[in-house]
């Protein structure tokens, strides 16, 4: 009896779940990830149903010997929500949602994406910040840190998070919080993956009666882009902003003369009254005559626009921070995306500070407080051999862009090396995480992510 045989066995009885096996019709849907160029075969999937279901399912990968990847959103850049002849435990059908309006406090389980619990926030005036990208799952973003719109005003995602119901590596459902299994919990906050599966999260709910946001399209100048990043930095911490520098897309709303200039998409937000929103951003409209403006007030849900469940983007990526983006930066990087032909290129670059900075660097894993700009430098590949070359491209890009900060953030790194897993964790994090790993993960069962190996 195989591996596999033996975990469809040990899970056939008492699984409320579904199990997804390679000749099932449903298999190649339940396989796919967000990311495209990445193709596993599971030996099984579990699409569980119940924190029981979880236990269970943990328990037969440790027993059994098989790789076990989670599954929330399958986000992952490194492609670690699958696994080659693995399990998955696949945490989309687990997606109860419970608001307390009056205790501005929100459950939900793992498998909800960050648009189904922000819809059902909003219903009440209240939020909760989480990246950028509706459809991803709530259990990776978290665990990881979480930083999106709301990040100047209300901090990162892990700031917000008030308990967790998570799956040990011994089958236990443990809560944690800032009384019970305190360690575990300073973990789970940014430390990703690594020392369980988190089943459900307790969030602390703002009020957020006015939201003005949306896309500013400008021309992509040295003098703007600086110009973008002094305002995101001079502006009012209700004010989180991303600022996407590459070739215009043939996108219907851009003049076609428009199309393949270098442009700044920015994606703006304000958490607060209209006309306080409208005096906040004035001065990145003024930069230039925008391409196109689409920042309005509305709720904030429409920061998270349709997205197409079948596009499955090959990219490659490499996450930093940096510490100012002047006029030299601001030449660098428009030379260098000038110069590349991948299909899709950009720099994105996202200033912080506001109350994510005012939470000390040692509360959380997530160590990067004093951090003041996020950067992702992304291409797009068609081939293997095109991967190799939009590698190098990413490579030279950052390593010109590099300043004195070398950390990383985790939940953008990719397939890369145990060094810079190891920037996502400065200072005494690292070890720290490896002490609490091996508590709750000595063996490393929890491996398939950006892996922190228990303390031997």
């Amino acid at each position: 009896m195989t591996k596999i045989d033996s975990a469809i066995a040990a899970l056939d009885t008492g699984f409320s779940g579904r199990l997804i096996r390679p000749d099932d019709a449903s298999y190649d849907t339940a396989r796919a990830v967000m990311y495209g160029g990445i193709d596993k075969r599971p030996g099984l999937i579990a699409r569980v149903a119940s924190a029981a279901d979880v236990q269970r399912a943990v328990t037969v990968a440790r027993d059994s010997g098989l790789e076990l990847a989670v599954r929330s959103g399958g986000h992952s850049n490194a492609g670690h929500s699958t696994t080659e002849g693995g399990l998955v435990l696949d945490l989309r059908d687990l997606k109860a949602i419970a608001v307390d309006a009056g205790a501005k406090t929100l459950w939900t389980e793992t498998g909800a994406t960050a648009l189904e619990v922000t819809q059902a926030a909003v219903a009440h005036g209240l939020v909760v910040g989480f990246g950028d990208a509706g459809s991803v799952g709530v259990g990776g973003i978290t665990l990881g840190g979480g930083v999106g719109y709301l990040v100047r005003k209300w901090g990162l995602t892990i700031d917000a998070l008030l308990a967790a119901e998570i799956v040990t590596a011994d089958g236990r459902l443990l809560t944690a919080d800032a009384t019970q299994n305190a360690e575990l919990f300073w973990a789970i906050r940014g430390g990703g993956g690594n020392f369980g599966v988190a089943t459900r999260f307790k969030f602390a709910l703002r009020e957020l009666p006015a939201f003005t946001g949306g896309m500013l399209v400008l021309p992509a100048t040295a003098e703007t882009l600086a110009g973008f990043i002094a305002a995101a930095e001079a502006a009012p911490e209700e004010v989180s902003t991303i600022a996407n520098v590459m070739p215009a897309p043939p996108m219907p709303f851009l003049p076609e003369s428009v199309h393949g200039k270098l442009i700044i998409l920015g994606m703006m937000a304000f958490a607060g009254e209209p006309e306080a929103g409208q005096r906040a951003l004035a001065p990145f409209r003024a930069l230039a005559t925008p391409y196109a403006d689409f920042v309005k007030p509305g709720p904030y849900t429409q920061m998270y626009p349709p997205e197409d469940p079948d596009y499955h983007p090959t990219a490659v990526a490499r996450t930093m921070f940096m510490d100012g983006v002047g006029r030299p930066e601001a030449e660098t990087i428009l030379r260098e995306l000038a110069q590349s032909d991948a299909s899709l290129r950009v720099v994105q670059l996202r200033v912080l500070g506001g109350a994510y900075g005012r939470v000390p660097a040692e509360a959380t894993a997530y160590a990067h407080r004093r951090s003041r700009i996020m950067v992702n430098v992304a291409a797009f590949y068609t081939t293997p051999a095109d991967r190799l070359v939009r590698e190098a491209w990413i490579e030279g890009l950052s390593g010109r862009l590099r300043q004195s900060d070398q950390g990383a953030y985790v939940n953008f790194l990719g397939l890369e090396s145990p060094e810079r897993i190891r920037a996502a964790y400065p200072g005494a994090a690292w070890d720290r995480l490896r002490a609490i790993k091996a508590k709750y993960d000595p063996q490393n069962l929890f491996r398939l992510n950006q892996n922190i190996a228990p303390v031997a």
